[in-house]
């Protein structure tokens, strides 16, 4: 019972090691390798004979799946001494008893344990940095672009244009606005366009980014604005997605359609 047990554990270890791998790098769909090809198109005297190929030949993907996310993490298996140890286990010969099976083991997923600690600090430190470096980009930017003309800095911090100024009353922060925009990083790079997806986007002001919530509210139906907004207006160190890193400054060309100062009495009478 007590050798069950810990190859279960051993080879829930194993799956746990691989699966993860394949998690972090999914390999893209290939064709069937040779060595498949044939394994396709064996013969077996029975199904059970093909079950019992089956298993192993997917304990032996796992193993390969193992030893490869151990070498990610700078851990080198000996491939001659694993395979020794397979045989071994399997025909009840192995040098180690239960109580150093363990021991080792365990020892195995310590050290694992560190090194995927290691990378996940260096991981960290890299993306502080990057972080620090866009926020230092971001403010020299918005220090360079408030001395264009037409640019004007409200109290907070957020810079915008008027491309185009519009007529009636301007929207209160608790209204929904129909608007069209672009969004974009400071170095051009867009990540977002309602004109792309061919419609615009209908929200309420107070749901959405202080940068827009306050930009937007400048606006009147037919205004189009270019809104400069720092970070901590926008999505601030935790950024958005994989487009919008931490600690960027946004630039936003935005046209207010609409406004529908009707939309929160009509859905708070519907709830």
């Amino acid at each position: 019972m007590k050798r069950l047990a810990l190859g279960t554990a051993v080879v829930a270890a194993m799956l746990t090691v691989a699966c993860n791998s394949e998690k972090a790098a999914a390999p893209a769909a290939t064709e069937a390798a040779p060595e498949q090809s044939v394994a396709a198109a064996a013969n077996f005297a029975s199904d059970r004979e093909k079950q019992s190929y089956a298993t192993g030949a997917f304990m032996g993907q796992q193993m390969i799946r193992m030893v490869d996310a151990y070498k990610e993490l700078g851990i080198e298996l000996d491939a001659g001494q694993l395979e020794k140890g397979i045989i071994a286990g399997i025909n009840g010969t192995s040098q180690l008893d239960e109580a150093a099976l363990q021991e080792v083991l365990t020892a195995l997923e310590s050290e694992r344990m560190t090194a995927v600690q290691a990378l996940q600090a260096k991981a960290q430190e890299e993306q502080q940095a990057k972080m620090a470096e866009a926020k230092a980009a971001g403010e020299a930017f918005l220090a360079e672009n408030a001395k264009k003309d037409g640019v004007t800095v409200t109290e907070s911090g957020l810079q915008y244009e008027v491309i185009a100024a519009g007529e009636g009353d301007s929207p209160a922060a608790t209204d929904q606005v129909k608007v069209h925009y672009t969004g974009t990083l400071i170095d051009g790079t867009e990540f977002d366009s309602s004109h792309k997806r061919g419609e615009p986007a209908v929200f309420f002001l107070n749901q959405v980014i202080p940068g827009w919530t306050e930009g937007v509210q400048l606006m009147k139906p037919g205004a189009k604005y270019k809104l400069y907004i720092p970070s901590e207006l926008g999505y601030g160190e935790h950024g958005a997605g994989a487009n919008i890193p931490g600690n960027s400054a946004l630039v936003f060309e935005v046209e207010l359609i609409e406004i529908n100062p009707d939309a929160a009495a009509k859905e708070a009478a519907a709830e």
